[in-house]
């Protein structure tokens, strides 16, 4: 899929969601200028088509409980794609992992992880996931704090870049 495929229509509604996805479709319609009915069958388009992939609540973790977030820099033994394939489904299935990416470079994957305190940390650390087949490194760093956190893509730019193509 791909950007130039969406209308500027299409784009604002993205954009409009990103930055608030409990509006109504009233209000959205009357953001990017056009009536509900049609607003609302683009947005379940778009939904079809993958430029939305859902909705959730961006809650705060700390205040849930969850005090420790940890970025860890794994390499792995082999990087068959059965072997990388294998350790991205591990991924899913461990709750404290909430990203993975795998990279190129020095490193074969970066996860940002969670947990209520340090020992909680460790104890998955140790016990999950330099145990996991086929980790041959971890690399930890302790988040401080946050400087940004911005959801999605700065449709600003798409806009420009679009707009010096046309």
């Amino acid at each position: 899929m791909s950007a130039t495929r969406l209308d500027e229509i299409d784009r604002k509604i993205l954009s409009e969601l990103q930055a608030d996805g409990r509006m109504t479709n009233v209000e959205l319609a009357r953001r990017v200028g056009i009536s509900a009915p049609p607003c609302l069958r683009r947005v379940r388009t778009l939904e079809e088509q993958g430029y939305i992939r859902g909705y959730h609540a961006d809650v705060d973790p700390r205040e849930l409980g969850f005090e420790v977030q940890v970025f860890a820099m794994v390499g792995l033994q082999s990087q068959a794609e059965a072997d990388l394939s294998a350790f991205e489904t591990r991924c899913r299935n461990w709750p404290l992992v909430r990203e993975c990416h795998m990279l190129n470079g020095e490193v074969d994957f970066i996860l940002k992880c969670v947990a209520p305190d340090l020992s909680t940390f460790q104890r998955f650390l140790t016990e999950e996931l330099t145990a996991a087949d086929n980790v041959a490194s971890v690399k930890t760093s302790l988040v401080i704090r946050g400087a940004k956190d911005e959801p999605g893509v700065p449709f600003d730019i798409l806009e420009a870049r679009l707009n010096k193509s046309a």
